[in-house]
């Protein structure tokens, strides 16, 4: 890319500048200096410093350029009318000024513009040099300089108290403004650009004096480069220098970093001179040669910190008001170079998408009904990934109906995107390369903490490792509960399960990993399983013969029905009925390899785990809704198994000694669970323990807690506890429990001591009805850590006037309580986004100042019967996204000042006394309004004419 700022865009202009004056007055003075400071900001600029003067007729070559100019840039001087070459050169500016594409420009130098208007003074004397031309000529002359000067222009004497290298600043500015409105909207397949221009303004703040650097970050082909370069042309005006590189990562490979430091220099000093032979020499000369300048600069496609240390090493390289882009596949190394702002590109929506297919598919025509509908397809298939969307269009544009059917099938065969975007993937260390396919095969969909586990097992660092893929737009977290959700785009996982497959695409029992349901009936069906698979991820059905493993001697990992995908309990009862035949016969003696590592099978329809099984490599064993009622028949010691779920299972005794080594142990729902036999420090590596719904449990059953030193997270809800397990509280759990789960128990009292679990970030007492004001302790106060607190369903009355001590709180949830008023101390909670109140019927009225709950988010006052009022302090929640006043029956009015709450996006007034909104909320967009039939009348009539109105008469 070039370095000017309309290189990009301006196809059918030769020149973004004419330059329109007289050589003989302005020249060698005003003109030059502005020819200069144009060209120094990258516009190209038309002078013609060979031109004939006075009394010669203009060439139809300067007409011409002329015409393959955009802008005109008119400098009348005292002498300017005097030429009938510049008369002529104006008379055709003028002409292609008024049909509207183009734009001119008057400066007025040393003289007056309502002399040019007028045609008087010097203007009228020049003019009357022209006594020897055609009259209907000099007529023509004459309106076009009094049109011209009635243009908006720069009147030099009277602009900047005359300097004129600050008038010729203010005309540089006025033209690149003039430019960038032009050059923004020419290339119409730029879709979506202006919006995700629009996102990166905040992170750029051009406004801000000083030196900032911006990272750009996304797949391949996600159309990050296309968005750096946009942002360059737009903001180009606004700085003394100017320099993009591009393809950092290959040039850098290729040429040298000295060579790219060298186009730096060349480009910001526009001095085509400056030579670097090294990259120690390039710094030295970037440091004292750029600090002085206002520079832009992007760095397209960087991948090595070692780039960016020699292109832009510190701010202090540059002069205040500068800004470095830097766009990359890999997060982590911006991060490296301390780039605080880092904006991620998103796919396209699905509108984006389409009228960017239209662009490259259709050209300028229109596509049929027909067509539509194939078009949806592609969409579907592309998307939301620009390079793929631009790829498909051309390969169907202009092809008919069946080709279209065909070549569509055939480009998702090929997989033709994926040689670009697979270069992410080649730079990856081998274990990261591992784990990205493991994502593609298996784990897309996971949620993130099991996908760790289930990694972990198989010997990855696996934080680390989805934190690079995550960083290099390889992977996305997605919101959710256990750590959010993994997601990988659909071209990124084609691409990763081609690499599995490409190499014997024919034989899968050669793949590393299968996933395939077909393949792998066929592999275990025909017993050629071999030692290069390491994961199976299989659905049981008729057709799977699992003997077949025992032939997958160095398996890893065996995934089975994992999220239960299309087998019902009956359906897995029947075949394992049918399957379960195998245990007996000593030819399929073992189903389990004993080189596996992580165990995952819903619904295992056996007892216990088979004798053969040596289990000495397992490290996570995860088998919920199993029949499982004891892990042997006799003992076996697993030293290196980390990870066990039982869950639902059948589970009624378990000896802990057999795993000596566990980390997190989860037992929910094991109903007929009546012991666990605990000895000496087997569990002392134990960071979660989850005996949730075992009923069947009682105090003394589980005071081997105590022993626990590690505990971090301890559910014990429904347990139908009477009282609080005291013993939990120890010198360990004082500095290593975060969370504790206590719900559904009869629990009367709560202990004073449990204020000394300083670490606690999260305590659950929700539904423990036996509870009343007593049983909850000031000492509540003194958990400086804690994040959530669930008292919901409890008979709590009134909270510890200390309560605002409670610093860190962000959710605190009193649903269903006989809470009558709350602490003003709770206004202090400065980090409070939840407050759940629903069914609070008894309470009267909110704090005075709850609107000091800066951080709130989410307010719920629902079937608040008796709640009279809403203080106004609530307009000042600047946060506030949701409020919730459902039922409140009491409530008559809102406060007038709503309209303050910009973040509002939900406001549920259904079943209140409310007949009439607040008009200062009516300029909302988006905001989703709940109401009730009984008022739903008054509230369209109301809002007739508001677009964002939106109501739920449920």
């Amino acid at each position: 890319m070039a370095s000017s700022s309309s290189s990009v865009h301006n196809k059918s202009y030769l020149y973004d500048v004419f330059l329109s004056f007289s050589g003989e007055d302005t020249r060698k003075t005003f003109v030059d200096h502005l020819y200069v400071a144009l060209d120094q900001h990258g516009i190209r600029t038309f002078k013609d410093d060979e031109r004939l003067e006075i009394g010669k007729k203009i060439n139809n070559e300067l007409l011409q350029s002329i015409e393959d100019s955009r802008v005109y840039i008119i400098v009348f001087s005292k002498k300017y009318a005097s030429s009938s070459w510049c008369l002529s050169e104006l008379l055709k500016i003028m002409e292609c000024h008024n049909k509207g594409e183009r734009f001119a420009f008057p400066v007025f130098y040393h003289v007056d513009p309502s002399e040019v208007r007028k045609q008087t003074g010097s203007v009228g004397e020049a003019l009357a040099n022209h006594k020897d031309k055609d009259e209907l000529e000099v007529r023509k002359w004459r309106e076009a300089l009094k049109e011209a000067a009635n243009l908006s222009g720069l009147d030099v004497s009277k602009t900047a108290n005359g300097h004129e290298a600050k008038v010729i600043k203010l005309m540089v500015e006025r033209v690149s403004l003039e430019l960038r409105s032009i050059n923004i909207g020419v290339d119409e397949n730029l879709v979506g650009m202006e919006q995700r221009m629009q996102a990166l303004d905040p992170y750029l703040e051009i406004g801000l004096n000083n030196v900032r650097m911006v990272g750009i970050k996304g797949v391949g082909g996600i159309g990050k480069t296309t968005l750096a370069y946009a942002i360059f042309d737009k903001l180009t005006p606004n700085f003394e220098g100017i320099s993009c590189v591009e393809n950092v990562r290959e040039k850098a490979s290729r040429l040298g970093l000295e060579k790219l430091q060298e186009q730096v220099l060349r480009d910001v000093l526009k001095d085509k001179g400056i030579t670097v032979s090294g990259v120690y020499e390039g710094i030295k000369l970037m440091k004292t040669m750029l600090c002085g300048k206002k520079v832009l600069l992007v760095l397209d496609d960087v991948d090595q910190i070692n780039q960016l240390e020699a292109l832009a090493g510190n701010p202090n390289w540059f002069k205040l008001g500068s800004r470095i882009i830097i766009t990359t596949r890999d997060e982590q190394v911006l991060i490296a170079h301390r780039v605080k702002c880092i904006h991620d590109v998103t796919m396209l929506s699905n509108k984006e998408a389409i009228r960017l297919f239209r662009r490259y598919a259709f050209r300028e025509g229109v596509p049929t009904k027909e067509y539509e509908i194939l078009s949806l397809e592609v969409v579907r298939y592309a998307d939301g990934l620009p390079l793929t969307i631009k790829v498909l269009g051309s390969q169907l544009c202009g092809k008919d109906n069946r080709e279209w059917t065909s070549t569509l099938e055939e480009l998702k065969t090929i997989k033709f995107p994926l040689r670009k975007l697979e270069l992410s993937y080649e730079s990856l260390e081998e274990d990261h390369k591992k784990i990205f396919l493991d994502v593609a095969c298996f784990l897309q969909g996971w949620y993130k903490d099991d996908a760790i586990r289930m990694l972990e097992s198989c010997g990855f660092n696996a934080k680390y490792g989805l934190r690079v893929l995550e960083q290099k737009s390889l992977i996305v977290t997605l919101d959710g509960k256990r750590g959010g959700i993994i997601g990988m785009h659909d071209h990124l996982v084609e691409m990763g399960k081609n690499i599995v497959c490409r190499e014997h695409p024919e034989e899968p029992n050669k793949h590393s990993r299968l996933w395939i349901q077909e393949k792998i009936a066929h592999v275990l069906a025909s017993n050629s399983g071999s030692e290069a698979t390491r994961c199976v991820d299989l659905k049981i059905t008729c057709g799977i013969f699992l003997e077949g493993l025992e032939n997958m001697k160095k398996l890893k990992c065996l995934i089975v029905n994992h999220g239960k995908h299309k087998c019902s309990h009956d359906l897995v009862s029947d075949l394992w009925n049918f399957f379960g035949m195998f245990w007996k016969h000593d030819k399929a003696r073992q189903y389990f390899p004993n080189s596996l590592q992580y165990l995952y099978w819903d619904e295992y329809p056996h007892l216990c785990l088979p004798k053969t099984f040596e289990a000495n490599n397992l490290v996570a064993l995860e088998m919920r809704d199993s029949k499982i009622e004891q892990l042997w028949e006799g003992e076996k010691v697993m030293r290196k198994l980390r990870f066990l779920d039982l869950s639902y299972s059948n589970l009624r005794s378990l000896d802990l000694r057999l795993t000596p080594n566990l980390e997190r142990l989860t037992l929910h729902c094991c109903y007929k669970l009546v012991a666990l036999d605990v000895h000496g420090e087997c569990l002392k590596s134990l960071v979660y323990l989850n005996l949730n719904r075992c009923h069947s449990l009682n105090l003394k059953s589980i005071s081997f807690i105590k022993r626990l030193e590690s505990l971090e997270v301890l559910h014990l809800s429904y347990l139908d506890l009477r009282e609080f397990p005291e013993y939990i509280i120890t010198e360990h759990s004082k500095n290593n429990l975060l969370e504790l789960h206590l719900s559904r128990n009869n629990i009367e009292e709560i202990p004073s001591s449990i204020g000394n679990l300083n670490k606690l970030v999260s305590l659950d007492l929700s539904d423990c009805y036996n509870f009343n004001f007593k049983s909850l302790p000031g000492s509540i106060c003194r958990l400086q850590h804690l994040r959530t607190l669930n008292l919901s369903c409890t008979r709590i009355e009134e909270l510890p006037e200390d309560f605002g001590q409670l610093e860190c709180l962000e959710e605190l949830n009193l649903s269903d309580t006989i809470v009558k008023h709350l602490p003003g101390s709770i206004c202090m909670l400065k980090h409070l986004k939840t407050l759940i109140l629903k069914f609070c019927t008894y309470l009267e009225k909110l704090p005075e100042d709850v609107g000091q709950l800066e951080s709130l988010e989410i307010l719920d006052l629902g079937f608040c019967f008796h709640l009279r009022e809403i203080p106004n302090s609530i307009c000042k929640l600047n946060c506030l996204k949701e409020l919730r006043l459902e039922k409140c029956t009491g409530l008559k009015h809102l406060p007038e000042e709503l309209g303050n709450l910009k973040c509002l996006q939900l406001l549920s007034v259904w079943g209140t006394g409310i007949t009439q909104l607040p008009q200062s909320i009516s300029s909302f967009k988006g905001l989703k309004t709940e109401t009730w039939n009984g008022i739903l009348d008054a509230f369209k009539k109301q809002w007739r004419k508001a677009d964002n109105w939106k109501y739920n008469t449920e």
